[in-house]
């Protein structure tokens, strides 16, 4: 086992409430843990998603919320389509528009902390 192998992601966001329903609406499911200014996704059995209260965090953090991209990019363009029509419906906002890019069939919507949500059918066609 590598020394460090990461098993988590953590989000800064200016409103830990506010990022925790955003994200319990598009995964179906609402957090694992919660405590003051934080709280936990299980993403899978190995790997949580976690928000933290960018003003909290020690040491300070850089002056900087959003900036960041979660990808799912191991579906099919009916997923693509299926998971933008589902998050089109509960308002989430979009950046782009589900489109055909040189890497694959692809929508991102945002976060309320302008973190990236990539969902991509991944043209693995082309690796060896």
């Amino acid at each position: 086992m590598p020394d460090f192998c990461p098993n988590s992601i953590i989000l800064y966001v200016a409103d830990v409430e506010l990022s925790t329903a955003f994200y319990s609406r598009i995964l179906g499911r609402g957090p694992q843990e919660t405590f003051e200014g934080f709280a936990v996704f299980a993403l899978s059995r190995a790997v949580t998603l976690c928000l933290q209260e960018a003003a909290a965090i020690e040491p300070a953090a850089e002056p900087h919320v959003g900036g960041s991209e979660l990808s799912l990019s191991d579906v099919g363009r009916d997923d693509v389509d299926r998971i933008y029509a589902r998050w089109r419906e509960l308002g989430v906002p979009m950046m782009l528009e589900p489109t055909e890019l040189d890497f694959g069939y692809t929508f991102v919507a945002v976060d309320p902390d302008g973190h990236r949500l990539r969902v991509c059918a991944t043209d693995t066609s082309g690796l060896s």
